[in-house]
C-alpha cells in the first residue's frame, strides 16, 4: 500500500491526492484486475477524510478508466479489454468462448413499436410494426454491451419468449428455420450513452461508448435482424474481419 499521506494546504485538492495514491497502488499491482478496492469507510479512515471525499476520488478514477463502480457492490480495478470480433458471422457467445469466457444475453424489455427507419432496414413498409428487444450482453455475469434488436414480429411470432429461454439470438432464430445468417453491413461510431444505457453498463454517462449499427440477413439475402449495440469502451476492443 502506498505510504503517501494527504497534505492539506499543499495546493492540490485532497480528493485528487487520494486518487493519485490509489492509482499508484493499482499500478504497483497491490490491487489486481477485477479485484475490489477497500470500502469507503475503510478508505476514509486510512486518509482521515469523510466518505464524500473518497467518493469524489473514486469518481475521478472511474473517469480515467482505472476502476469501475458497481452500485451496491463496490469499486473494482478495471480488467483488460475483451477482443470482440465483427465479421460476416458475428455471434456473441462464440466471441467470448474463443477467449475462454462464458457469455449470454438477458432481456431488459421488449415491445412492438412503429419505427419507419428500422422498418425500411428490415424490408418492411414504413408503417409496419417491428419487435424491439433491448438486451444486455454479459461476459462472466458482467455487462459489456446494451443493444436494441429489431425483428419482423409476423415472421418471428413469440420470439421474445424464445429469446428468454435460449438467452441466444442464434439459437432462438434456429427454431424458426434460420440455420445461418450473415452480417450484410456494420457501421461503427463513438457516441455518448443515454442515462439508462450508462446505468446498465455501470459507467458514467459522460464516458463515450462504441456504437455498432448492423443488419443481418438470411442465406437468401432477406433481412432478419437490425440492431444498434453500445459497447462499454473500456471493456471491449472491436476488431473487424472479413472472415467468417
Amino acid at each position: 500500500m502506498s505510504e503517501r499521506e494527504v497534505e492539506r494546504g499543499s495546493g492540490v485538492a485532497v480528493w485528487r491526492q487520494i486518487g493519485e495514491a490509489l492509482a499508484e497502488d493499482i499500478r504497483n499491482k497491490l490491487y489486481g484486475p477485477g479485484e475490489q478496492l477497500p470500502p469507503e469507510p475503510e478508505l476514509a479512515t486510512r486518509f482521515s477524510v469523510n466518505r464524500h471525499t473518497i467518493r469524489r476520488a473514486m469518481g475521478e478514477l472511474e473517469l480515467s478508466g482505472l476502476v469501475r463502480i458497481e452500485q451496491g457492490r463496490g469499486t473494482f480495478v478495471q480488467e483488460h479489454a475483451i477482443d470482440y470480433a465483427i465479421g460476416r458471422r458475428t455471434r456473441f457467445s462464440q466471441n467470448l468462448a474463443a477467449q475462454g469466457m462464458r457469455g449470454h444475453l438477458e432481456i431488459v424489455e421488449s415491445q412492438v413499436v412503429r419505427a419507419p427507419e428500422v422498418s425500411k432496414h428490415l424490408g418492411l413498409s414504413r408503417t409496419a410494426e417491428v419487435l424491439r428487444v433491448q438486451m444486455v450482453g454479459k461476459a462472466e455475469n458482467r455487462t459489456i454491451d446494451v443493444a436494441e434488436h429489431y425483428f419482423d414480429p409476423r415472421r418471428f411470432p413469440e420470439l421474445e419468449a424464445r429469446l428468454r429461454t435460449t438467452q441466444s439470438i442464434s439459437r432462438a432464430l434456429a427454431q424458426y428455420g434460420i440455420a445461418d445468417y450473415t452480417r450484410k453491413w456494420s457501421r461503427i461510431t463513438a457516441a455518448m450513452p443515454s442515462a439508462p444505457v450508462a446505468r446498465l453498463l455501470n459507467q458514467p454517462k459522460t464516458r463515450p461508448v462504441l456504437q455498432v449499427e448492423a443488419l443481418n440477413v438470411d442465406i437468401d439475402g432477406a433481412p432478419v435482424q437490425y440492431s444498434v449495440t453500445r459497447f462499454a469502451g473500456d471493456w471491449v476492443q472491436l476488431t473487424v474481419s472479413d472472415n467468417d
